[in-house]
């Protein structure tokens, strides 16, 4: 829980680039991975009427569309209180099992952290 894990700079990185992405978008969600690199992808929730995508699964899809091999950890911003299922799937599609998922509340405070699974 959030009162028991300290953050290092680059996981507060992608809670911040997530948060900034759901704003800026008026979504429910944002996102944003890191990837094998350290390069960051960040993206909001997809809802078109022939397309919905969680702004994580979106954000995980951006990083393979553009090359990434793996992911270090992963970060939404949502109302959720915990990460849906489908998300941890997307993350341990290319991440792997164990690859951090941070879940923080709309106001950045991290809620939950979790490793896909």
């Amino acid at each position: 829980m959030s009162d028991i894990v300290e953050l290092d700079p680059e996981d507060k990185k992608i809670i911040t680039l997530a948060r900034s992405a759901r704003a800026r978008n008026g979504v429910a969600e944002g996102a944003a991975v890191r990837d094998e690199t350290g390069r960051t992808y960040v993206a909001g929730t997809v809802a078109l009427e022939s397309l919905r995508l969680s702004a994580l699964q979106t954000a995980v899809a951006m990083a393979v569309a553009s090359g990434a091999k793996s992911l270090e950890a992963a970060a939404v911003v949502s109302e959720a209180d915990q990460p849906a299922e489908a998300d941890l799937a997307a993350v341990r599609d290319l991440g792997g099992a164990g690859t951090p998922v941070l879940l923080a509340g709309v106001d950045g405070v991290l809620r939950v952290a979790v490793e896909a699974r």
